[in-house]
């Protein structure tokens, strides 16, 4: 397995794993795979990640900001997407480890994720690298007109913003 930086003509297999993640029900609360271009706006330049195994697109990873405020400028979401054919192999384990060393290397002291509960893998897999449940958000939105929980995951950098 590869881990490298997600490029443009990567996506046809990048938005094929998020549509997988989408048809899960649990993974997002997006109902479908935006278009490149707002993909692009919503996510940060740095930390786009694919994993790559045999030439083919095994998972994705990117940061997307958490707000527009400067004092949040080092705090990002993260977003994990691994193919259905690889959950459970390790492919989201690598793409989280070097996303967490990248962003710390582009100044980013606090990585956040909101899980579903249902998502047991994804749960598990943040907290095997180190994430913590901060906590339980009741209705946090709607997916489809019903309203879902969401669990806030953290990890706090152990080399960035520790002054």
């Amino acid at each position: 397995m590869q881990i490298r930086d997600m490029q443009p003509e990567d996506w046809h297999e990048v938005a094929r794993i998020y549509e997988e993640g989408i048809a899960t029900g649990y993974a997002t609360f997006e109902t479908r795979v935006p278009a490149y271009e707002d993909w692009d706006r919503a996510h940060l330049p740095f930390g786009r990640l694919v994993a790559e195994i045999s030439g083919q697109v095994a998972g994705w990873a990117a940061l997307s900001p958490v707000s527009g405020r400067c004092v949040y400028g080092g705090v990002a979401e993260v977003s994990v997407y691994v193919s259905s054919a690889q959950r459970g192999k390790g492919t989201g384990k690598a793409l989280l480890r070097k996303l967490i060393a990248e962003s710390e290397q582009q100044g980013i002291w606090t990585l956040q994720s909101g899980i579903f509960p249902q998502n047991a893998g994804s749960i598990r897999l943040h907290e095997a690298v180190g994430f913590r449940r901060l906590g339980y958000r009741e209705k946090i939105a709607k997916r489809d007109g019903i309203w879902q929980d969401n669990i806030l995951f953290e990890r706090r950098s152990k080399t960035v913003g520790t002054d």
